[in-house]
């Protein structure tokens, strides 16, 4: 009988581990004010890309989670899986919040994955987001979403 090889794992630094650990609880106690603690998690040049932005450098970046908490009410974010391999990993999460002038009072949820590559001290160098923003998003709009769904259905038929 033949043994089969077994595979090494591609080292992950303990750098890395960790960063991911802050990195998870930042996000998921993210406040107005807290945003400022973002060059403690992200490389002072980090790539921040989501459906609606691709930008560089850590002010851009800031720019886009101040933004969030002025369009809506009460977002906040719960990670539900990690997967770290090397110095990249990746982030599977819920994001929940509300609109403030589309039905405010319900209760949003979009769902999502980022990918994350760090850098040897632990920053963030890369972060993607990858999210449905027709599905997640539009189709929750009054008018647009109307459409969204109408261009769906026929798209299927």
């Amino acid at each position: 009988m033949t043994s089969m090889p077994t595979q090494t794992p591609i080292d992950t630094p303990v750098a890395t581990r960790e960063a991911v650990t802050r990195l998870v609880q930042f996000f998921e106690t993210l406040t107005p004010q807290s945003v400022e603690q973002l060059a403690q998690h992200y490389a002072a040049s980090a790539r921040f890309v989501d459906p609606f932005n691709d930008v560089q450098g850590l002010p851009a970046i800031a720019h886009i989670f101040d933004h969030m908490f002025v369009q809506l009410e009460s977002p906040r974010f719960v990670v539900t899986r990690q997967i770290v391999q090397g110095a990249q990993c990746c982030l599977t999460w819920d994001f929940l919040f509300e609109f403030k002038r589309f039905a405010p009072g319900t209760p949003q949820t979009i769902r999502g994955a980022t990918h994350l590559e760090f850098s040897p001290q632990g920053l963030v160098l890369l972060h993607r987001d990858y999210w449905d923003a027709a599905q997640e998003l539009y189709e929750k709009l009054p008018v647009v979403g109307s459409l969204m769904r109408w261009l769906k259905k026929h798209a299927n038929s």
